[in-house]
């Protein structure tokens, strides 16, 4: 044997390709992610009153927030009332269902619930609803 002569290395027979793992992996993420219904929420914490008759929210619907420190949120964003009917104009301008509900903490004010709702009615609401938890 030639001292200066390299022996060749075995090759291995199994072998894992991981790219083909990893794109199906992406894959299924993707998936998920755009198959995951998304609940559209208002952005602030509020705690709604319970009602007995209460029902399921509509999710095509706009969001209004009235906390109780009395600030206005419309789907994550804050308004103060005098801007709240031109926000509501706008996106009742691309919503179908025209329907909006509030979402009241139970210990906000009632006239400011009353305010809203006005500015509901005077932006072209055609549905106004007050969230509440069912019991």
């Amino acid at each position: 044997m030639d001292p200066f002569l390299i022996p060749a290395r075995r090759k291995s027979a199994f072998h894992i390709d991981v790219v083909p793992l990893i794109d199906v992996v992406f894959v299924i993420l993707i998936f998920t992610i755009l198959s995951s219904t998304l609940a559209q929420q208002t952005g602030v914490d509020v705690d709604k009153p319970q009602a007995q008759s209460a029902g399921e929210l509509n999710r095509q619907s706009i969001m209004v927030a009235i906390t109780r420190d009395g600030t206005l949120h419309v789907n994550e964003r804050q308004v103060d009332l005098e801007g709240l009917q031109d926000v509501l104009k706008r996106l009742l301008l691309r919503n179908v269902t025209g329907e909006i509900i509030l979402i009241a903490d139970k210990e906000s004010n009632t006239g400011l619930l009353i305010n809203v709702m006005d500015a509901c009615n005077l932006a072209g609401a055609k549905k106004i609803s007050v969230a509440a938890l069912s019991k």
